[in-house]
C-alpha cells in the first residue's frame, strides 16, 4: 500500500455540470488526488491523467456534457468514473483513420486501463476505468 493512501477506501468528487473547461479542471483535480495518495511519481500516474482527459472529453463531445468526476482509491485500484447526461453507451469507431483527429478515445481507455465499462442510471450514465494500485505504486518513472 502507498504511504499516502489511508487504509480502506477514499473517494473524491468534482461537480462539472456547467463548469467551463471541465477537462482541465478534472486533470488538475486528479493530479492533486494522486499527489495526496502518493501515486504521482509513477509512469502510470500519467496514464491516469490521460484516462481522465479521454473520459471527460468523450462526455463533453458525445454525451451532453460532463456532470461529475469521481475518483475512488483503495489498496487494490484507482477507479475513475465520469458521469454524463445520456444513457447511450459509448461506441468505438470501427477504424479510426490515420491523420484525422478523433475516434481514438475508447481505444486509449482500453489500452491504458486494466478494466473499463459503463453503467446507466436515471437520465445519465457513468463511464469508468480502473488502474490497479500496484501499477501506481511500483511503476516509478525514470529520473524522479
Amino acid at each position: 500500500m502507498s504511504a499516502g493512501l489511508p487504509s480502506g477506501r477514499q473517494r473524491r468528487r468534482l461537480t462539472l455540470a456547467g463548469v467551463p473547461g471541465p477537462v482541465a479542471k478534472g486533470r488538475a483535480f486528479t493530479r492533486q488526488a494522486l499527489r495526496d495518495w502518493g501515486w504521482d511519481r509513477t509512469e502510470t500516474s500519467e496514464d491516469a491523467l490521460l484516462l481522465v482527459s479521454e473520459l471527460l472529453t468523450n462526455a463533453s463531445l458525445h454525451a451532453n456534457g460532463c456532470r461529475e468526476l469521481v475518483l475512488t482509491a483503495d489498496e487494490l485500484a484507482l477507479h475513475i468514473e465520469v458521469h454524463d447526461g445520456t444513457t447511450t453507451p459509448p461506441a468505438r469507431h470501427s477504424a479510426p483513420q490515420r491523420g484525422i483527429p478523433g475516434g481514438r478515445g475508447l481505444y486509449i481507455v482500453e489500452r491504458l486501463s486494466d478494466r473499463w465499462g459503463t453503467h446507466t442510471y436515471g437520465t445519465g450514465k457513468a463511464v469508468w476505468a480502473e488502474i490497479e494500485a500496484s501499477r501506481l505504486e511500483y511503476g516509478m518513472a525514470a529520473g524522479r
